[in-house]
């Protein structure tokens, strides 16, 4: 099979890659590198069944290349992480709404399923925990940019969810929650490799507000199969899907767990969002899934414990410093 993953360079487009180039596909990736990186597919470029473009895929006559060679289409390209969209609102809605129409577009011309890799931020300021996919999406005001995110992406969804319904489009959407493991990078606020980064300098591990916020953390890996499982099945054509774990940890537990991982040389201090971000921010309470869906679907089952992510990201990271 023919795969082209948009994004690929990314986090999670490079393991989906790895894992599809391991299962004998030919896989194509196309990154604008703004938060890919060239590093995350360099051990990939001797495969001869791998190849690579660098450009955006709001470049619509490359782009309708790929897709006409593809069987199917992993949409992972996208705008990310919190701090990104905080200082770039404009940036992530155009690059979010409109790459997804673009990749839409094309992929019904040609009639090829296209997964879209959407997220658990859809959820907003909901309190039906866990999260349902057929639940109520409960969002911000508009005068709060880190709800734009959340906001383009649900507009995600309904665009896939519209052209699969009016247009016989085969999709799938993934709704990721806060996947987590090698290559990715706390540049954009990322909160593990963040808080390993700085433990592994000896730095104050900086937890944003009280802390006592919980979060789910699911391994790449487990992710990344569960993608290839929806894009392979049929049966998840129109469907939302919850990914994630069901392991719940609070801020604080998550940086007492860091700290000890990277050496106890860490204090852990406290900043109000105001400071981190600006004073319009808002964040979730809690952020758990209900992951039912795709377990009865796929057999969906996350496999990694929070403390085996953490010491993974660890050696990954320790790895780059001393590379």
């Amino acid at each position: 099979m023919r795969v082209l993953i948009t994004g690929g360079a990314g986090f999670i487009g490079s393991h989906l890659a790895e894992c599809l180039l391991g299962k004998n596909h030919r896989v194509a990736v196309i990154d604008d590198l703004s938060t890919g990186s060239i590093s995350n597919i360099r051990h990939l470029k001797e495969n001869e069944r791998f190849e690579y473009v660098i450009d955006s895929i709001m470049n619509v006559p490359r782009l309708a290349e790929m897709v006409d060679e593809a069987d199917c289409v992993y949409h992972l390209a996208a705008a990310v992480g919190v701090q990104r969209i905080v200082d770039d609102p404009v940036g992530a809605i155009t690059t979010n709404i409109r790459g997804t129409e673009i990749v839409l577009d094309l992929a019904d011309k040609k009639k090829k399923k296209v997964l879209i890799t959407s997220t658990s931020e859809v959820y907003g300021k909901s309190t039906q925990i866990p999260f349902r996919e057929d639940g109520d999406l409960v969002l911000g005001a508009t005068v709060r940019p880190r709800w734009s995110y959340a906001c383009s992406k649900a507009i995600d969804e309904f665009l896939a969810l519209a052209y699969g319904a009016a247009h016989d489009l085969p999709i799938a959407i993934a709704r990721l929650f806060n996947t987590v493991g090698p290559r990715q990078t706390g540049r954009y606020g990322m909160v593990i490799p963040r808080f390993v980064g700085q433990g592994l300098r000896g730095e104050p591990i900086t937890v944003y507000g009280d802390g006592n916020q919980t979060r789910c953390f699911t391994h790449v890996a487990d992710v990344v199969g569960a993608l290839v499982g929806l894009m392979e099945t049929r049966d998840a054509d129109g469907g939302v899907f919850n990914v994630g774990s069901q392991d719940e940890i609070s801020i604080n537990n998550l940086a007492s767990r860091v700290r000890k991982a990277t050496g106890d040389r860490s204090d852990i201090v406290h900043i109000p969002f105001a400071e981190a971000y600006d004073e319009n921010f808002e964040d979730m309470d809690r952020r758990v899934p209900d992951i039912s869906k795709a377990q009865d679907l796929i057999g969906y089952r996350p496999t990694y414990t929070i403390d085996q992510i953490i010491q993974g990201v660890v050696e990954f990271m320790r790895g780059e410093k001393d590379s």
